[in-house]
């Protein structure tokens, strides 16, 4: 294994050149993806090396990108979408909901929408209450659409060729603050596959189960090592995909801890890890909890543009270590 450690946007823009020499059908449409390189650099030189009718430009026109990709992948094509910012897929819901995710089905199976669509995510950059959302959960209640959270470079260069690689629709959030950092792992020259749909532990400890998506992994990650110095040790799971989601190394991992904390961007009133707390609720490891499982998520608030109140508003470092902490000592 190589040991390059890349930043997402480069390791996204390997998935999606790769993808591009292995498959003539594959195509990315959006906005300022051409010679500008994406809003966030990701396509970068693409443009150059794929040319116009491979890396395409687009108006601004979140409907139409979507509508032409779900028309271009029900004839044989594999498009790959970005978003500029994920809060913009609202205008383009229909042809997510109810034309995407929906043909398939309705047709009995015979046809297919293999259909990415990458949408930049989260705050952190300032961008204010319109441009810094967290809507994992929105497509998470729709059947038929597969939605992946990527953690680090590693993870989102072998979700991405995967998701490509699906016949069906896939949501691609990417959290904006985690394009330009390099990962805590390397990131293997070529092409290699992660599945949709494993979970993937990351850490074990004793004393608690952290089950956290996006950029809350690297926070996770980070309230882990401080921890562990103070004799705490955690457990932390990155589901990865959401949809569909694979709960057997939450369920095992509680088994050990009995304890169970979940850690969102998304505000807390209706974020898709409530899920992962309901089915733990009604599922085989119920019985091994020693203690009430802890929510850590973002306030239930549009996020602000000034800088001390966008991080207030959604969990940090310092708060997952303040709760890890204080659920541990007082259940033991």
């Amino acid at each position: 294994m190589s040991e390059r450690m890349l930043t997402m946007s480069e390791a996204l823009r390997e998935a999606m050149a790769i993808a591009m020499e292995e498959r003539p059908e594959v195509f990315i449409l959006g906005e300022d993806i051409g010679i500008y390189g994406g809003a966030f650099g990701v396509t970068g030189d693409l443009y150059h090396r794929f040319g116009s009718e491979r890396v395409r430009d687009t108006p601004i026109s979140e409907l139409g990108i979507v509508g032409a990709a779900v028309g271009a992948a029900l004839s044989g094509m594999r498009p790959i979408v970005e978003i500029q910012f994920s809060d913009f897929t609202a205008q383009a819901m229909d042809q997510i909901v109810n034309q995407a995710a929906k043909i398939h089905f309705m047709v009995g199976g015979g046809l297919h929408v293999p259909l990415v669509l990458r949408a930049a995510a989260g705050s952190g950059t300032g961008a204010a209450a319109q441009h810094s959302q967290s809507l994992e959960g929105w497509f998470a209640n729709v059947p038929g659409l597969k939605v992946v959270i990527p953690s680090s470079p590693y993870e989102a260069k072998g979700l991405l060729l995967s998701a490509i690689d699906d016949p069906n629709p896939v949501i691609f959030m990417e959290h904006k603050l985690l394009y330009k950092i390099p990962g805590r792992e390397a990131v293997p020259e070529g092409a290699y596959r992660i599945p949709l749909g494993v979970s993937r532990v990351l850490r074990e400890g004793q004393d608690l189960t952290v089950v956290a998506t996006g950029i809350m992994v690297s926070r996770a990650m980070a309230a882990a090592d401080q921890l562990e110095k103070e004799g705490v040790f955690l457990t932390v799971i990155d589901p990865r995909t959401i949809s569909p989601l694979d709960m057997g190394p939450i369920y095992a991992s509680i088994e050990k801890t009995g304890r169970l904390m979940v850690v969102q961007e998304a505000p807390e009133h209706g974020g898709f890890l409530n899920e992962v707390i309901a089915k733990v609720a009604t599922g085989p490891a119920l019985g091994y909890l020693l203690a009430p499982v802890v929510r850590l998520a973002g306030m239930n608030i549009p996020i602000p543009y000034a800088p001390q109140l966008e991080k207030a508003a959604v969990p940090q470092v310092e708060d997952i270590v303040s709760r890890a902490r204080e659920v541990v000592a007082n259940w033991r």
